[in-house]
């Protein structure tokens, strides 16, 4: 998968690191050069420009990525205009940071599918971080259901999917096996590489250590995860 990230603040920084961690393609862009500088040994392509500007963005085929993250902070009008730029573009899938809930309206109006209340979602992604401790990550979807980095159950490990059931038993659907597998790095320490199977089957067996994407109704994951 391909991915952009617009504005390398620390927010955006996170994004592009992270995706890059995961083994996707990242365009990091932000128009201050030090922070391009800071990311590019990390991303596939750091690239240094005015994201208001078009023919900029159409030059570096932005229109051919899976997704673009906007990412840009108190520049209410940078991040509303690159929003827009972008879906006349025809980028299908455009996240979007908003400050206020009128900039996130505006963000959703010009395109944006997806809008992030940075201050607002951190609030709820620790209070469920000690309510849920397995759960790593959530992602509320827009038709109601969420998308959670789940670690499994030590009664999963070992079984495969077709085994657990999940479908039938929790009315949820794993998307994702992440699995962390050790290994020694050049320096002698001890490591993990991490491996993504986004296409498992059902006689897919959970290893120790794995981490599962699952989407599904939000009373139903958290049945999940007690």
């Amino acid at each position: 998968m391909r991915f952009a990230v617009i504005g390398l603040g620390r927010f955006g920084f996170k994004v592009a690191t992270t995706l890059a961690e995961k083994g996707t393609e990242v365009i990091a862009i932000d128009s201050n050069p030090e922070l391009v500088e800071a990311i590019k040994d990390q991303v596939s392509e750091a690239v240094c420009l005015d994201s208001t500007d078009e023919k900029a963005l159409r030059a570096i085929g932005i229109q051919d990525v899976d997704a673009v993250v906007v990412a840009i902070g108190n520049n209410i009008e940078a991040s509303i205009l690159t929003t827009a730029i972008l879906k006349r573009l025809g980028v299908g899938r455009i996240i979007a940071r908003a400050m206020t809930s009128l900039q996130g309206q505006i963000l959703q109006e010009v395109g944006a599918r997806r809008v992030v209340y940075i201050e607002e979602q951190m609030g709820e992604q620790v209070a469920r971080s000690l309510v849920a401790p397995n759960i790593q990550e959530h992602i509320t979807l827009s038709t109601g259901h969420s998308l959670v980095q789940l670690i499994p159950k030590k009664g999963f490990i070992g079984k495969t999917i077709r085994e657990i059931d999940f479908r039938a038993k929790y009315g949820v659907n794993v998307i994702a096996i992440e699995r962390r597998i050790p290994t020694i790095t050049d320096k002698g320490e001890n490591a993990f590489e991490t491996q993504i199977n986004d296409l498992p089957s059902p006689d897919d067996r959970i290893e120790e250590n794995d981490i599962l994407w699952v989407v599904g109704n939000e009373e139903r994951i958290a049945e999940l995860s007690q």
